[in-house]
């Protein structure tokens, strides 16, 4: 599980063991918002692509202690149970009955709050680390229900690998055909209220649009698929989005949306030099905007 990578080592005169683990954002090529469940989530069809955007943990297994504690590196971001790696690492002693103290530091280079994942892959990162570290304590169907219980996308990065979600978000078909594409991510200084989103969205569809068989290799096809239902309740309310999907299209990306539940916007470059290019002039005409070019981790 993970395409994060763990690494482990010790440290001197103790038995506390460190491990290492990155934790990559994510941007949705496509999101659709199928129907209102009778449990209050509603059903969607993404296409969800793990990207070179990632946060950095190291986690402290300290045996003879049993205390849960975290650090961050970011103040916007909570340093206690309200941190959904603290929920995971919680999570995950409770359902092994391992008797150990867990120590995180966060460090955060995904934004929070921004539609691409950040604080559901750490908690992702979280539970394959101590599995693994833990060699299989937990077994992986039940590992996936704790990460369904901390979030819809959370069992996407238990494998972080390019997928078809639906249901909530939790089913996944995995895809293996995603290009690495070239993307330049725009984040403006909005935070969108997920739960708000949700309940403005008016319903138009009864089935997914988009099918997986229309998935093909070159960019240009892929812009043909890209679409965001969110959209329509937040580019009202927060018009910057609209005017960074234009600006990224008119200097030279093939196709501009949303991501999640924003605000990031991303744009779909056919080169990295490219996206890198336009990400100099982004920074200078978005200068209050976190700017970052990444590529889709593929397959």
């Amino acid at each position: 599980m993970g395409a994060g990578g763990s690494l482990c080592a010790v440290i001197p005169g103790s038995d506390t063991r460190v491990i290492h683990r990155d934790a990559p954002a994510k941007i949705n090529l496509w999101l659709e918002v199928i129907r209102k469940r009778k449990d209050g989530y509603h059903d969607i069809s993404s296409l969800m692509l793990p990207i070179s955007v990632f946060d950095r943990m190291s986690l402290e297994v300290c045996p003879g202690d049993e205390t849960i504690s975290i650090a961050c590196d970011s103040p916007e971001i909570p340093s206690d149970e309200r941190n959904l790696a603290w929920r995971a690492a919680d999570l995950y002693v409770k359902d092994s009955r391992i008797k150990t103290g867990i120590h995180i530091d966060l460090r955060k280079h995904i934004p929070g709050g921004a539609g691409l994942g950040g604080g559901s892959s750490d908690a992702a990162g979280v539970l394959v680390a101590l599995n693994s570290f833990f060699e299989n304590a937990v077994r992986s169907v039940d590992l996936e229900r704790l990460a369904v219980s901390l979030g819809a996308d959370v069992p996407f990065f238990l494998y972080c690998r390019p997928a078809l979600a639906t249901g909530i978000g939790e089913k996944l078909q995995f895809v293996d055909m995603a290009p690495g594409l070239p993307l330049l991510l725009i984040k403006p200084p909005a935070m969108v209220p997920t739960g708000w989103i949700y309940r403005s969205l008016k319903l138009t569809k009864g089935l997914p649009k988009i099918k997986l068989d229309r998935l093909g290799e070159h960019p240009r096809q892929l812009a043909e698929l890209i679409e965001n239902d969110l959209e329509s309740v937040t580019v009202p309310r927060y018009p910057v989005i609209a005017e960074l999907k234009n600006w990224l299209t008119a200097r030279g990306a093939l196709a501009a949306s949303m991501s999640g539940s924003g605000p990031t916007v991303f744009g779909i470059f056919e080169t990295v030099q490219a996206a890198e290019d336009t990400a100099i002039t982004a920074k200078k005409d978005w200068p209050d905007c976190w700017v970052h070019t990444a590529q889709v981790i593929s397959f």
